[in-house]
């Protein structure tokens, strides 16, 4: 039996509420490109996520969007540490980064895309080029600088969007860098609430639904829930000190998040759902 969801158009806020979230928000973007180009290059990597922390936690505080973590005490104390994380909403970014703040993998079309392409070319974002599987060697070294630099890497390996009631295969070639860095990984459930508990659609960023009347639906809410489950680390060396393989570990993840999520695995040919949209901080690298 499925649980009740809330439609995306219920609890709105009043238009004054939401004049007042519009113009704080764009506040909060200038500021954030002002520090993304200045402070940004002049500071420690620590300092950057710290700036990244604090700015993210304050741009779901704007949307009124209260977080919830569970099970992450470990990640604070990992090193070389891989986020990998069922995708919904382009709000998934800024929580995983209020909670551990990250270098995302996304497609190298994003940084064409204006101001936002460069806004994530500065904050650190690794860009995958989809048509050159020789890419490989290039995102591996990326990412064995960006871990060895104490930075945290994330990526979604489902490639694309859900409204949250399902899991897409992973792909498992978004592995490669994490199994040849020796990195661990933390597998995370992503998932939105209303203000009463109540699973809710307003976040999800799936179907022919464009940015802006994404962000529109989301500040037309009073208030939302995005709760954040953390499985157990995954490490990708074994006891004896073999490496897993990519298809081992996409797997192992898979099964950790479907299980948080208390959702079905997907099956191989659920990729790409019918409905389901890329975004920025996605990339449908296949494997």
């Amino acid at each position: 039996m499925h649980a009740h969801r809330h439609s995306p158009r219920q609890d709105r806020t009043h238009r004054f509420v939401r004049g007042v979230r519009y113009t704080r928000l764009t506040l909060h973007i200038v500021q954030g490109l002002a520090s993304v180009g200045v402070i940004y290059p002049r500071v420690s990597t620590r300092m950057r996520q710290r700036l990244t922390k604090a700015w993210s936690a304050k741009l779901l505080r704007i949307l009124n969007i209260s977080m919830t973590t569970q099970g992450a005490e470990w990640l604070a104390t990992s090193n070389k540490l891989v986020v990998v994380a069922n995708h919904v909403s382009w709000l998934d970014i800024f929580s995983l980064n209020a909670m551990q703040p990250s270098r995302f993998i996304a497609k190298s079309e994003i940084r064409q895309w204006p101001i936002v392409g460069w806004l994530c070319e500065k904050a650190g974002t690794i860009f995958v080029h989809r048509a050159k599987r020789t890419d490989t060697t290039r995102i591996n070294a990326a990412i064995h600088d960006a871990l060895d630099a104490t930075d945290t890497v994330a990526l979604f390996p489902e490639g694309t969007t859900t409204t949250g009631d399902r899991l897409l295969k992973f792909h498992t070639a978004l592995f490669e860098p994490a199994v040849a860095n020796q990195a661990t990984i933390a597998a995370v459930a992503i998932r939105y609430r209303d203000s009463e508990g109540n699973p809710s659609l307003a976040a999800a960023f799936a179907g022919e639904l464009s940015f802006a009347e994404s962000l529109a639906q989301i500040i037309q809410q009073k208030s939302l829930i995005v709760e954040l489950c953390v499985a157990p680390p995954l490490q990708t060396v074994s006891a004896s000190g073999e490496s897993v393989s990519r298809r081992e570990a996409a797997a192992v993840a898979e099964e950790s998040i479907a299980g948080l999520l208390r959702v079905p695995l997907p099956q191989a040919h659920q990729r790409f759902h019918e409905g389901a949209t890329p975004v920025a901080g996605t990339t449908d690298a296949t494997g």
